[in-house]
């Protein structure tokens, strides 16, 4: 009996040896297995491939249809007068002529009313703008997605045409016969826009009669001559919220008159409001205008949503925007100055008078002078200035005449 009971424990010790020989054996052999795989689970090796995988989806820009998003859209836009540009207000429209998985091709068109200047703030340096015309702007264009949509690219190109009217000087100067002229020119953009930079690059070529390097110049009234400008420059956009955008840029520009050749800078602040609507303030300096602030609005249905920030979290708009989005750069910058005959016959009739007085003729040039006052300035074009107000008059030393004589250049 004593026998039997041996042999049930050896029995006993046997089986719990085997089982645990076992257990380690089947945990080694999975220790093994899982350090043989080729993908080891580990936080270091799994955190690329989780941020790969979802930088597109939180972005939010690799669910979204471009058929969908880009829709043919239309509204108001106006702005304030600017360096070179005018007081207007009109309509447009941007209409996807081809919209693809990555790609959109498309088609912008604005017209626009132009108004007054300010009373007594010309917008082209001297002469004043009156209203009454309208000015056009065409734009064909190509943007499209780069692989993850981080960012979007785009070229587009066309013509604009702008009717001026004019009026008063803002000099002082008496002028006569103001003139309506056409300016045209032909424009260039390349832009890259991500979800917090942007970039743009333009070109506004003018063409035609008053074409750049035509050496012609429009002839707005008896004493200033214009000129559409040569433009190049370049702006850089961050977006400080998806409603906020700030911007800087450097702008070249160059015209047959020579007076306004200069570089300039400039500045805007951009607010989108509510879908589809956004202001702008815009601050610029060069030689030629000086410091100029203006605004900008722009108001545009169809936009299904994507044209405002607010409608969808997370904030995806800066690149589907970008899309939908409106060409800058589409007004025809015009400046003016004394027409070169005229700035020559100033001083010929400087020269001349001084002549006289230093020969003791003292009432034969106030003669003079009260002749050709009364005739048209464009029969006289060399002795104009004998009939210009100067800003700050210096008085001529005729005794009993208020007559004052200003050279402008």
């Amino acid at each position: 009996m004593g026998a039997f009971t041996e042999l049930d424990s050896l029995q006993e010790r046997v089986a719990v040896q085997h089982s645990t020989r076992l257990g380690l054996s089947l945990t080694g052999s999975a220790a093994l297995a899982l350090a043989s795989l080729p993908f080891a689970i580990s936080p270091a090796a799994a955190e690329p491939a989780k941020v790969a995988q979802s930088k597109a989806t939180d972005l939010g820009v690799m669910s979204v249809s471009l058929k969908d998003a880009v829709k043919l859209n239309y509204g108001l836009q106006g702005q304030l007068q600017g360096a070179g540009t005018p007081n207007e207000a009109g309509i447009g429209g941007f209409i996807p002529l081809r919209v693809d998985t990555q790609s959109v091709t498309f088609l912008d068109v604005l017209a626009n009313v132009n108004f007054a200047d300010y009373p007594g703030y010309s917008s082209i340096i001297n002469t004043t703008v009156a209203g009454g015309t309208i000015s056009t702007s065409t734009r064909l264009g190509q943007r499209w997605l780069n692989g993850d949509r981080s960012w979007m690219y785009g070229v587009n190109f066309g013509y604009d045409s702008r009717p001026m009217a004019t009026g008063p000087a803002d000099t002082g100067v008496n002028v006569s016969n103001s003139q309506t002229v056409f300016f045209q020119q032909l424009a260039l953009n390349a832009e890259a826009v991500s979800d917090k930079w942007s970039a743009l690059g333009y070109w506004l070529m003018p063409i035609g009669q008053y074409g750049w390097g035509q050496n012609t110049q429009a002839q707005l009234n008896s004493v200033y001559g214009g000129d559409s400008l040569n433009t190049i420059g370049g702006d850089i956009a961050y977006n400080i919220t998806p409603e906020v955008k700030l911007s800087l840029g450097y702008y070249y520009q160059d015209g047959d008159l020579n007076t306004a050749d200069s570089s300039g800078v400039k500045t805007r602040l951009g607010y989108t409001i509510a879908n589809g609507v956004t202001i702008g303030f815009t601050y610029s300096y060069d030689a030629a205008f000086q410091s100029v602030a203006t605004g900008d609005i722009k108001w545009r249905f169809g936009t299904k949503g994507y044209g405002s920030p607010k409608k969808q979290k997370p904030p995806v708009m800066p690149i589907i925007q970008a899309l939908n989005a409106t060409p800058a750069n589409r007004d025809v910058r015009v400046h003016d100055a004394v027409v070169a005959a005229l700035q020559f016959g100033c001083w010929v009739v400087v020269g001349f008078y001084f002549y006289l007085w230093i020969f003791g003729l003292r009432l034969l040039p106030f003669i003079v002078m009260v002749i050709l006052s009364a005739q048209s300035p464009c029969q006289h074009r060399g002795f104009l200035f004998l009939q210009l107000r100067p800003k700050q008059p210096k008085r001529l030393p005729i005794p009993g005449t208020i007559t004052t004589l200003r050279c402008q250049t």
